[in-house]
């Protein structure tokens, strides 16, 4: 294992002194967040002025309903309300003619008062920050009824037994919300990483082998230590430069979203950021930036210190599991057209593996996808996909069981790579066959 380190750290050396190295280390993070901010200040803006209908039926010995037809003391430029004192099916908002007008619907019921829940259904998704002044001007109104209904409540002793109204937003054509979720792309995008990387950096352990054995290199490195050792220590060097590639992005993604988050696109739900009528019933617009739903989902709905976790461990196993294929092709191509003959399938791998995320994205409940999550060659992008989605209640063992069929896989495949690396690497003049794998595989 020292002669390994010893090999490791030469590769890993000779990476980092590469200029490829440091353009990448650097122009890599600076392309990943601009494209960032184009998507946070462009991306997922909503219809910024909505007419709603306000469902509110009539209570018994009442003209009117809870809200008593109206919400806001003044009437808001960015938001229109229509009240209907009866109720509305969702079939009927969405296909009668006289409705097609509205943006939304908002159900309001004498339940709201007690469980908290309102629903508004909407025909285009509106944005973040329009989604934030319509949660603040019902929930104002709730606590103006409820202070109403309750006069010998005081205003401390309200905020002690108030509750925060649920504002649950819903596609009127889609209100069981079984469309893809946007979260999904981003666990794509961590799967899509980890593939282009491993195709990078086993593409030089390809390459590195090649040479070494066309130009006799190997054959004095094998002189001093073993084949197997040999082997796995360009694995583990490449593999380390890769990490540290991967760190320096990392970390400044992570300044650079940072940065983003404190001057150019503030917490919305931070009171200082909020759209707050002022004393003449004007809304005073604080936020510098619009507020979209691709900012709420990279700063609110991911755990990125989970996801970045996980990333890391599945491209590690994941990096050495796809390596010591690329190791054993150099290692044992007779000349440079029997390895790209090889390599071609092995991309070929590497595409269904990306396709095979696509897929779970859009059928991520069947037996198909079961299989693409643990199958060795596609589990890194798969997992990625239903990690950001988030795994059932009781489903997480299956995060785990992946990672441990992955792990066994690499080890499996880098001990047949080693029987490979031995039988081939001294190896000149030949043609690669099947028949002559399969010998060197059985001979030790």
């Amino acid at each position: 294992m020292k002669n390994s380190w010893i090999i490791a750290l030469r590769e890993l050396k000779e990476r980092l002194g590469s200029r490829t190295f440091l353009i990448t280390a650097i122009l890599g993070p600076f392309v990943i967040l601009s494209f960032l901010y184009l998507l946070f200040t462009y991306g997922g803006e909503g219809k910024q002025n909505w007419k709603i209908l306000v469902v509110d039926p009539k209570l018994p010995n009442c003209s009117t309903g809870l809200f008593d037809n109206k919400i806001m003391p003044s009437e808001d430029n960015a938001i229109k309300y229509q009240f209907l004192n009866r109720y509305v099916e969702l079939e009927e908002f969405r296909d009668a003619p006289e409705f097609q007008d509205y943006d939304a619907l908002v159900e309001i019921n004498e339940k709201v008062l007690a469980n908290k829940v309102c629903f508004v259904f909407f025909r285009k998704k509106p944005s973040l920050r329009m989604q934030t002044q319509l949660h603040y001007q019902i929930e104002r109104r709730l606590d103006e009824i409820m202070v109403q209904q309750n006069l010998n409540v005081s205003v401390a002793e309200f905020r002690k037994i108030k509750q925060p109204l649920n504002l649950t937003y819903r596609d009127v054509y889609d209100p069981y919300d079984t469309s893809s979720d946007i979260r999904s792309w981003v666990g794509m995008f961590f799967g899509v990483v980890i593939i282009v990387f491993i195709f990078l950096f086993g593409m030089t352990i390809l390459r590195s082998v090649s040479y070494e054995k066309s130009t006799r290199i190997a054959e004095v490195l094998l002189a001093s230590v073993d084949s197997r050792s040999l082997m796995l220590g360009k694995i583990i060097g490449i593999g380390l430069a890769a990490f540290i590639q991967f760190a320096i992005w990392f970390t400044l993604i992570g300044l650079g979203l940072y940065f983003m988050r404190e001057t150019i696109f503030p917490d919305v739900f931070d009171p200082s950021n909020l759209q707050i009528p002022n004393a003449n019933g004007t809304v005073q617009d604080i936020a510098p930036q619009e507020y979209n739903a691709f900012v709420e989902l990279v700063f609110e709905r991911l755990n990125l210190f989970n996801m970045i976790g996980f990333f890391l461990t599945f491209f590690i196993f994941s990096y050495l599991f796809y390596a010591a294929f690329f190791a054993a092709i150099g290692a044992t191509a007779g000349s440079e057209n029997d390895g790209q003959q090889f390599v071609l399938p092995l991309i070929m791998l590497l595409c269904f593996s990306v396709y095979s995320g696509y897929y779970v994205m859009q059928y991520p409940l069947s037996s198909w996808s079961d299989f693409l999550h643990y199958f060795p060659f596609t589990a890194p992008v798969v997992v990625m996909v239903k990690l950001a989605l988030g795994y059932e209640a009781g489903h997480g063992y299956e995060l785990y069981l992946s990672l441990m069929i992955l792990i066994l896989s690499g080890i499996a495949m880098l001990l047949l790579a080693g029987r490979l690396y031995k039988n081939g690497i001294l190896q000149h003049g030949h043609r690669i066959t099947l028949f002559t794998l399969f010998r060197w595989m059985k001979r030790q």
